[in-house]
């Protein structure tokens, strides 16, 4: 047996149903829509409409608030730069930026920034340059003897202890 040669199997495959081809067909006339009305025509779309009562989504309250100079930043913690740096994808002797910690596969993409967490323990003295850091992960850093460099601070950035 050849790979042009494969069928499927005798009935396994059955056609699509042919609608509105005569009565004597099982699917004429109205094709299987029942009678008149809206939703026997073509191009009907009443999705959330409830009968002319209030639909769901206008009863229930509008909430929140979205900004529209939201950052979002890619996260990393210092239990995962002081591993990196143990196994020697991070070099501690040189300034750690965001290129550096892509590069080393730390985080996928860059997006508004990377911002230090205080997961974990700093052993190491790094110098570290990021969009934001929490108080947590600067104590960390300082404890540990290394310098941090919040660089994202301008006019409408998340704040760092944020």
């Amino acid at each position: 047996m050849k790979l042009n040669e494969l069928r499927d199997n005798p009935g396994a495959v059955k056609g699509r149903m042919r609608v509105g081809r005569g009565i004597g067909s099982g699917k004429g006339k109205t094709a299987g829509r029942g009678v008149k009305g809206q939703k026997s025509r073509t191009g009907v779309s009443i999705n959330g409409f409830e009968g002319g009562q209030m639909p769901l989504y206008r009863r229930l309250p509008k909430r929140g608030f979205t900004s529209l100079d939201r950052r979002s930043f890619s996260v990393i913690n210092l239990d995962r730069l002081q591993k990196a740096v143990e196994e020697g994808r991070l070099d501690a002797s040189q300034p750690i930026t965001v290129d550096v910690l892509v590069k080393a596969g730390m985080v996928r993409r860059a997006l508004d920034g990377v911002r230090l967490l205080g997961k974990g323990e700093l052993t190491t003295a790094l110098t570290l340059e990021v969009a934001g850091a929490s108080a947590t992960a600067r104590a960390a850093v300082e404890k540990a003897g290394g310098t941090l460099t919040i660089t994202g601070e301008s006019a409408g950035a998340a704040p760092a202890d944020a």
